[in-house]
Order: structure tokens, then sequence, then C-alpha cells
């Protein structure tokens, strides 16, 4: 047992190593591109109007904490539509995209996922704010809010300095993830078998589909790390990767219950559905068969 776990440790530190550097220049571009484009953003998705959701879909692919947080500040601020905020936190990716650059995955197979998300967050949100007409939950566009966007909501406000300590918290904070996870995941295959756990879990897509959207409703980079490891490690089909990444809105749910406190019930209706696309979506891709590779 005790050679088992060394094994294990060494394996999951190797891993982890290996992926260092290519983690910090992904961040490192991040961080530039959220600084350039973080205010614009936050502007642009104010006045798009009805065209919200495609705007919110395209933009919300940018794997950062930033967009996904604006989005959560607009809404409560009743600046956008319900179906641009759900467009934005199904296409945000969180920490999937640094992953699969820093594990040298296909760049085709990532951006079929990146579209993937991105349409299907833009489909999501149009069909919900079309559907919303016809009740008494509408866009709520009547209200302002003095500070679209305060950086103090996604916890960046202490990155504001040098954009090379930024990505460095950034690296550091989830390489500890992905070593922990790693190393779960070696022992689990070692013990288990890489087979009879792929096999477990093929033989309950449907389960693992619901299962998968749950860790994803949790509001850390954690749960996007969990998922796109154990997709990379194959004991995630794609359907079920896919509904967990679709629900991870990074730390948008936060910022959600904090600037729009005075309604707790909405913000639990906005989990709601954002949990239920996540389903249906992974539902539908794991009952075609559709792969990304």
């Amino acid at each position: 047992m005790g050679k088992l776990f060394l094994d294990a440790l060494a394996d999951a530190g190797m891993d982890t190593a290996k992926l260092i550097p290519f983690l910090y220049l992904t961040y490192l571009l991040m961080e530039v591109l959220e600084r350039k484009a973080g205010d614009k953003f936050a502007v642009k998705l104010a006045d798009v109007g009805k065209y919200g959701p495609v705007f919110g879909g395209i933009f919300g692919v940018i794997p950062q904490c930033g967009f996904s947080a604006a989005a959560a500040s607009l809404y409560s601020g009743g600046v956008i539509s319900v179906g641009t905020l759900i467009a934005v936190f199904l296409s945000t990716s969180d920490e999937m995209l640094p992953i699969f650059i820093s594990e040298h995955v296909d760049t085709p197979v990532i951006a079929k996922i990146l579209l993937s998300k991105a349409v299907i967050g833009i489909l999501s949100g149009v069909a919900l704010d079309f559907f919303l007409k016809f009740t008494k939950y509408r866009s709520r566009t009547e209200k302002r809010i003095h500070d679209l966007c305060e950086q103090d909501h996604c916890g960046c406000e202490d990155e504001e300095g040098s954009i090379f300590l930024a990505a460095l918290k950034h690296t550091v904070n989830i390489i500890i993830f992905i070593f922990l996870i790693e190393l779960f995941i070696t022992l689990l295959v070692d013990a288990i078998g890489n087979e009879a756990l792929a096999g477990f879990m093929g033989r309950i897509p449907v389960l693992g589909v619901f299962l998968a959207a749950l860790i994803g409703l949790i509001p850390n980079c954690a749960s996007s790390v969990v998922i796109t490891q154990l997709y990379l490690e194959g004991l995630l089909g794609a359907g079920q990767m896919m509904a967990g990444l679709l629900v991870g809105a990074g730390v948008g749910l936060l910022v959600l219950f904090r600037t729009n406190r005075h309604h707790p019930g909405e913000n639990v209706r906005i989990a709601a559905i954002l949990y239920v696309f996540g389903v249906l979506w992974g539902l539908l891709i794991e009952a075609t068969g559709f792969q990304f590779v």
C-alpha cells in the first residue's frame, strides 16, 4: 500500500510539473486579455439589448472569472436579461482551456468544445428570453447600477498590480488542485483499473451527466479542473464532460448571490435553470454519441 501511494505521488508530481510552464504562459496571456478587454466587455454587453445572448455566448468563451462576474453584476443591476446571463454562464469555460492547452490537447478538439459551448449558450439564452416574454419574469432592464463590474466581486482586486504575479498566483492555485486530483485519479486507477472505471462510467452515462452537472455547480475553479481531468483520463464521456463544464460558471454564481442578495429566490431559480440546461445538453450529446475527437 505504501509503495502504491509513493508511486502515485511520484507520477502525479511528474505529470503536474510538466504543466507549470504552459499554465503560467496561458494565464499570463489571459491576464493581459482580461485587463485590456474586461471593461469593454461590460460596456458592450450592457448596450446590445435583445442580442445580449449572442454576445454573451461569444464573449463568455474567454476563460476568466471577470467575464462571468461582470455578467452577474450587470444582471443584478437590471442591465442585461436572464437569457444573456445564462448564455455567459453556459459558454464560459473557467479552467478548462488552460488545462487543455497545457495537456497539449489537439487544437481542433479544443475549438470544437469552445464553439459548442458558445453555440449552446447562445441558443439557450435566446430560447429562455423568448419564453420569458410570455411570463411575468421579463427582462429587468429598467434600472442601472453605478458600477457595472466592480473587480472586488471576482476576487481579482489584489492582482491589479503585476500581471506576472497575478499569473503566478493563478498557476500556483490551479497546479495544487491538479496535483491533488492527479494523485486521486492515479490511486483510483491503480487500485481499480482504468478499464473497470471507464466501463462503470460507460454503463451509467445518464447518471454521470447528472453527477457531472452537480459538480459543475460548485462555484470554484476546482469543479472545472476535476471534470476536465476526468475527461482527459477517459473517465468521463463527452456528454458528461459538457454537462459539468456548461454548468461550471466559475465564480459567476457567487457574484450573483452577492450582488443580487435581495432576491435569493430569483438566484436559486437561475442556478436551477443553469443546471437543467447543462443536464439537457449533456443528455443530448450522450444520446447522439457525439465525440469531440
